[in-house]
């Protein structure tokens, strides 16, 4: 690369490229640190594992919605004023967070809920937000180098998966999960003082003076619905993927919490893998173009993806890991350059499609379908193995994932087994000195002394093959879906050879008269 495609356009370029890494670096970190502390969550406050999934689930989906949302109104508004909103999003969120201690002294068990809630919801809307202005202004920033420092600002994703995952690691159970919450902060107050007092630029789109409806007739374009289409697939593929890995190949490598750590300590080091690479992708894309890399990159991940679902063994799983890691840390910024190169007419509004389409798909399909694939395979397993064990692990009514069902395990009676009925027995105390009921809490008490504790030495080793079966299943399908991508990324180098090759566009002329050329 020469040092002009290194030069952005402003010359507090690299300070606001950075203040972005930092802002997905808060968003990825956040993440495992919320999702380790829920232990602590649940002796604090005697929630339910229940109560904890819908506080985890609280604004996920609204994820991909308010990067939309935010997208459409980000070249109107400007993206100063947006930072500023998610940096106040991102504070609201652990303020309410590390209040919900003394809220629930003064208030109880309910206050204390919601306000774990609202604040995982803020936190969503704070990730949205940023998510929807820091791409199309570092697109906007570095014109001649799309692709490489939209790598680089995504970076700072497995960057925080890797912060974040370790401190987990490290702390659960030893650090109160006030003080882990806090160090969510850092990069959040990081972020907040690079963005004070700084100049944002407007989109190639604005400064050339497209209007909102000039933008939107950009999704006209065929190759666009195309893309958009893909980027569903790498948001299932990735994310919905990444929301199951860690609990897959963990039952592979161990049994309990050794084996959910080993998972853990897996997922960081892949996290590891995609932080190194991204600031590597501009040399890589200036050899075999943004199309090739993400074709290769399919066919990487897609390898590794059946070999994780295959393979036993520490070494092995290691290997297969390294192959899937390196196959998918392309992806979503590659993808995001690729749509800000070819439509930059388009503005914020075609970047931020794509990246909410991506985690609409990640957390409508992928998570669900990974996890129906699970059901499927492991209770199919099960049925068949140990027709009395299904019987009394199969859950009362049937799972539907879009047109197919199944009448898959009861997560809560597997769990119950998985423990041996220590988190049970933890929720029947609290109960008890609370003078609380809980019917479903009743109804599993009842099943465990009646059916499930007799039968738990049988029960153990069949379940627990069947749960890994269907984890290794739903892994090896899921390998299909690069397979897709790759074909699709095939037909799209087809395409542009038979204009004369990929190239980047961009703005020429302004206002009704403005125009995209090569």
């Amino acid at each position: 690369m020469t040092s002009a495609e290194n030069q952005g356009i402003a010359p507090n370029a690299n300070r606001l490229l950075w203040a972005g890494f930092m802002a997905i670096l808060a968003a990825g970190a956040g993440s495992p640190i919320r999702g380790g502390i829920l232990v602590d969550w649940a002796r604090d406050f005697g929630f339910t594992q229940t109560e904890l999934g819908q506080i985890t689930g609280g604004g996920l989906l609204g994820f991909g919605i308010i990067i939309i949302v935010g997208s459409l109104i980000a070249d109107s508004v400007g993206y100063g004023k947006l930072m500023i909103l998610a940096f106040l999003a991102h504070l609201a969120s652990a303020l309410l967070t590390l209040a919900a201690k003394p809220i629930f002294v003064a208030s109880g068990k309910d206050a204390a809920y919601w306000c774990l809630y609202v604040g995982m919801f803020l936190f969503a809307i704070g990730n949205g937000i940023a998510e929807a202005v820091v791409n199309p202004l570092v697109a906007t920033l570095f014109p001649k180098n799309k692709t490489h420092y939209l790598n680089i600002l995504h970076a700072g994703w497995p960057g925080g998966l890797i912060v974040g995952g370790l401190l987990s690691y490290l702390m659960v159970g030893k650090v109160p999960w006030v003080i882990q919450m806090s160090l969510f902060m850092i990069p959040v107050i990081i972020y907040g003082v690079m963005c004070m007092g700084q100049n944002f630029p407007k989109s190639e789109a604005s400064s050339h003076g497209v209007t909102f409806g000039q933008m939107l007739t950009e999704f006209a374009s065929p190759i666009l619905l195309f893309l958009l289409l893909i980027h569903a697939m790498v948001g299932y593929v990735e994310l919905g993927t990444d929301s199951w890995i860690a609990k897959i190949t963990g039952s592979v490598l161990g049994t309990g919490q050794e084996g959910r750590q080993l998972g853990l300590l897996l997922f960081v080091y892949t996290s590891g893998l995609m932080f190194a690479l991204r600031f590597f992708a501009g040399p890589i894309v200036h050899k075999i173009s943004p199309l090739g890399l993400l074709f290769v990159s399919s066919i990487s991940a897609a390898i590794g993806l059946y070999l994780l679902g295959s393979v036993s063994g520490a070494f092995l799983m290691v290997v297969a890991a390294t192959v899937y890691g390196i196959g998918k840390t392309f992806f979503w910024p590659t993808m995001l350059g690729v749509v800000s190169e070819r439509f930059p007419k388009g503005g914020a509004i075609t970047i931020g499609a794509i990246g909410g389409v991506g985690m609409l798909s990640a957390g409508l399909l992928g998570g669900p379908g990974i996890g129906f694939k699970q059901d499927y395979f492991a209770s199919g397993q099960l049925e068949q193995q140990a027709p009395e064990t299904y019987e009394r692990y199969a859950a009362e009514g049937e799972n539907r994932f879009l047109a197919w069902e199944v009448r898959g395990l009861d997560g809560a009676k597997v769990g119950v087994l998985d423990d041996n009925a220590a988190e049970l027995m933890r929720a029947d105390e609290l109960l008890t000195e609370s003078g609380e009921t809980d019917q479903s809490h009743d109804r599993l008490m009842d099943w465990w002394q009646v059916t499930g504790a007799p039968a738990a030495e049988t029960d153990a080793a069949p379940v627990r093959e069947a749960s890994l079966y269907g984890g290794r299943r739903a892994l090896q399908l899921t390998a299909l879906v690069p397979v897709t991508m790759a074909i699709c990324y095939l037909l799209l180098i087809l395409y542009f050879k038979s204009k004369g090759g990929y190239a980047a566009v961009h703005i020429e002329g302004t206002g009704e008269e403005a125009k995209e050329v090569e």
